[in-house]
């Protein structure tokens, strides 16, 4: 099957002027705000439901569904169109954790419910986060994208801030059941907020053959990325990046910090330092909107930000810690904006759902496999030497990046 993009507006509107581009970030910033506040409301009903095995079974188990469907969530928004996807998802979303909420206020559900709901959640996130990942290249023009992942990439930087204490706040004056109605009421803002959002549907040329199966398109989606010149090393780059940075940058320096004799303040300060940086980095890309070689920027981006990351571990003090965090977060930020810029542009339209599915399966399924495996290593060999070999993991994804001359040469459009 083709298919094509009915005509773009005849005039280019600035992202950050748009409104329909607009409606899309702030409803993916409820919604992120929302996870957040639901995963902390989550977290509080497992440790007062069961003991601090069963509590961490809840909390693993919504990542197993969402990393096992999360390709056929590509599949779906790519067969479906990412819009009625979207919208679907967050409602089952909505109600889901609102119901939870209600039934919270009534009884005390049993760990194995929280379970359920947590698998439930992740089941569903499957389908809701390719398809919001598919959306920027339907609501603006080519030439904007850079600056939509840049303002993307500082609405994460905000919901991040922002989330702690709400859901702190929503579960310290009203329990889970609080926690749980405040991230219901953020997906149905964020639901309201898609719902109002105007896409450019894509319109097949031919209809689909009889053999034209989600199996048959998830094939054709990994044959079309493992056959597209940027695309493929492009989603190596972040495979490889994400899968040396995830431990360190999580599990890594609570232990740094706590070996060390920092405490939570010292780890407060680096991943501040984290925040800061990325948050710069995609602030830059929002107003900018465009860097030239944009694929050499963003690979040795990856390498800066991956020395970076190794040096947090052979500071001296917690305020050099924190220049290296700073660092970190605007070399890699600024890669990572420009992948996503870059993913959008080159992507076939019609791909743009498994595209995204693959490329959020590494963040989100693969790379915290990693943390177990970092800790279980600093335990073994000290921090000093797992921060270099992680570092060093992440820096080959930038490396991979220069080596291949198409990738080095791409540019975002104008």
């Amino acid at each position: 099957m083709t298919a094509a993009i009915s005509a773009p507006p005849a005039i280019e509107r600035p992202a950050h002027r748009d409104g329909n581009v607009l409606r899309w970030l702030s409803a993916y910033t409820a919604s992120m705000i929302g996870d957040s506040v639901y995963f902390v409301a989550l977290s509080w009903a497992a440790t007062r439901s069961g003991s601090p095995a069963q509590a961490g079974l809840v909390l693993a188990a919504g990542s197993l569904p969402r990393a096992v469907l999360m390709l056929g969530g590509g599949v779906i928004a790519d067969r479906f169109g990412p819009r009625r996807v979207v919208i679907g998802s967050d409602a089952v979303r909505c109600a889901v954790i609102l119901a939870v909420a209600v039934l919270l206020l009534v009884t005390a559900p049993g760990i194995w419910l929280l379970v359920l709901v947590a698998l439930v959640f992740g089941a569903v996130d499957a389908l809701f986060l390719p398809s919001v990942g598919a959306l920027p290249a339907r609501i603006t023009a080519p030439g904007q994208l850079g600056r939509v992942q840049g303002m993307r990439g500082f609405a994460q930087r905000v919901a991040t801030v922002t989330a702690a204490p709400v859901g702190g706040l929503a579960v310290a004056m009203g329990g889970p059941a609080a926690g749980f109605g405040v991230a219901g009421v953020l997906f149905a803002v964020s639901l309201a907020l898609l719902m109002a959002v105007c896409v450019r549907e894509l319109v097949p040329d031919e209809e689909p053959g009889t053999d034209d199966s989600a199996w048959r398109q998830l094939v054709d989606g990994l044959r079309y990325i493992r056959g597209h010149r940027v695309l493929a090393p492009l989603l190596l780059v972040a495979a490889v990046t994400e899968l040396g940075f995830a431990g360190p940058a999580n599990i890594g320096v609570v232990l740094l910090a706590d070996q060390r004799g920092w405490g939570a303040a010292g780890m407060a300060w680096i991943i501040g330092g984290f925040g800061v940086g990325a948050g710069a980095a995609a602030l830059l890309l929002a107003v900018r909107g465009r860097l030239p070689r944009a694929g050499a920027v963003q690979s040795w981006g990856v390498v800066a930000g991956s020395i970076a990351l190794g040096a947090i571990a052979f500071v001296p003090s917690v305020g050099a810690a924190a220049v290296a965090g700073l660092c970190v977060g605007l070399c890699t930020g600024l890669g990572g904006a420009l992948i996503g810029a870059m993913l959008q542009t080159v992507t076939e339209p019609a791909y743009l759902g498994r595209v995204t599915s693959v490329a959020t399966l590494f963040t989100v399924g693969i790379a915290p496999l990693s943390f177990p495996v970092v800790g279980a290593a600093i335990g073994a060999w000290g921090v000093e030497p797992v921060f270099a070999a992680s570092a060093a993991v992440s820096a080959a994804g930038g490396v991979l990046g220069l080596c291949s001359r198409p990738l080095r040469r791409a540019e975002l459009p104008r």
